[in-house]
């Protein structure tokens, strides 16, 4: 009697250890892929470097493939750091979101520089866009299953749809965009290429974005999704609104990513470089207000896994946070250990509704055309 119980006992210990070491990939393995941003110093920290192989089946570059990153100045390619995120996704067979390739930030002054002094034309642009958009698509394509192509182009307030940017004072408009997903495709004809930007659950911005793909998906541009980044707070978007927004982008597009995926404690959000890097105090209402937010949009993304392909955390943890540690952002802590947050967001017990979407993700050849593209890249992957 003693054997059987002691026997019984190790099973559930060892069930129960496995059940733990589950990660965020496995837990939601049925429902869309779960990913996150790096940067070289997760590469060499032998923690998040568990912790990535453990959660995560995408990667995207925090900054190594930005076009400043790459090419510094015109023909002078620094490929070294986007070589080694890309070499770690091929070795561990880890799939690679591109990020990004036209942004109004973080690109070099020479872009938008005529050869002759002043403004470039728009024939100087585009020229210089295609051989950037060619080169770096074209050195990653065995591993890099989709694209960023062009981020944050939408304004954020006012009558005028686009920012007012220097690609868009050169171009003159908004041909600036379809120019750079053109060339993104005749590129890479296989990749998968988005449309980036923050703020796009919130209706104002929503809508322009919608309107804006709307009109170039019916003229042809070849935008295959929306990247909604993710930048929230615990106070804002509402769920109802993030669910909103992806009811509507599914009606034009068939991919929807949440791209850059945190959410802070203090009342700001999106994008915008310019921000507050200190939190406000964790009380345990605070507390709440995190694990509600961070669990309820995950059952929204449940319940739209059909759409939704992949979700990523922006940084393995909140000391690596590009918004700052006190803001509390993500479900590993200032000591990559995980958060009680991350459990509850691991663990959960699908509704009928769920596993429905769920059923119809399984069916997305999309992903199943990326997890190949990866193990193929790891298959031929040489130290």
């Amino acid at each position: 009697m003693r054997f059987f119980k002691t026997t019984f006992c190790a099973m559930a210990l060892a069930l129960c250890a496995g059940v733990q070491a589950q990660g965020l990939k496995d837990a939601y393995k049925d429902y869309f892929s779960v990913g996150v941003a790096v940067n070289m110093r997760n590469l060499s920290n032998d923690k998040h470097v568990e912790i990535i192989k453990t959660n995560y089946n995408s990667i995207t570059a925090e900054n190594d493939f930005k076009p400043q990153s790459v090419q510094p100045q015109e023909g002078q390619w620094n490929f070294r750091n986007a070589d080694a995120i890309a070499d770690f996704c091929r070795q561990n067979g880890i799939k690679l979101r591109g990020h990004c390739l036209a942004w109004h930030s973080q690109v070099g002054r020479w872009m938008f520089e005529g050869a002759n002094g002043g403004q470039a034309t728009k024939e100087e642009l585009y020229a210089r866009m295609k051989t950037h958009i060619t080169t770096v698509m074209q050195r990653y394509g065995d591993i890099i299953y989709c694209w960023d192509v062009v981020n944050e182009a939408v304004s954020d307030g006012g009558a005028d749809p686009l920012r007012n940017s220097q690609w868009k004072q050169i171009a003159g408009g908004d041909e600036f965009i379809r120019k750079a997903f053109e060339f993104a495709r005749e590129a890479d004809p296989n990749a998968l290429l988005f449309y980036n930007d923050y703020n796009a659950a919130v209706p104002e911005k929503r809508d322009k974005i919608y309107n804006m793909v709307k009109e170039m998906k019916a003229a042809g541009v070849p935008i295959d999704g929306i990247g909604m980044q993710g930048h929230f707070n615990v106070y804002e978007p509402s769920l109802e609104d993030i669910e909103t927004a992806i009811e509507k982008y599914s009606e034009i597009v068939d991919h929807i990513q949440f791209t850059e995926l945190d959410i802070r404690l203090n009342r700001e959000m999106g994008g915008q470089l310019n921000m507050n890097r200190q939190g406000e105090e964790l009380t345990p209402e605070k507390k709440k207000m995190f694990d509600d937010k961070y669990t309820g949009f995950f059952e929204v993304l449940r319940r739209h896994a059909d759409v939704i392909d992949v979700v990523t955390f922006w940084n393995v943890c909140d000391a690596d946070s590009w918004v700052g540690v006190s803001n509390y952002p993500l479900l590993f802590d200032k000591n990559s250990d995980p958060k009680d947050t991350y459990y509850k967001v691991r663990d959960f017990t699908p509704t009928n509704a769920e596993k429905a979407a769920a059923e119809k993700s399984k069916k997305k050849a999309a992903n199943k055309a990326a997890d190949e593209k990866a193990a193929l890249a790891k298959k031929n992957f040489k130290k």
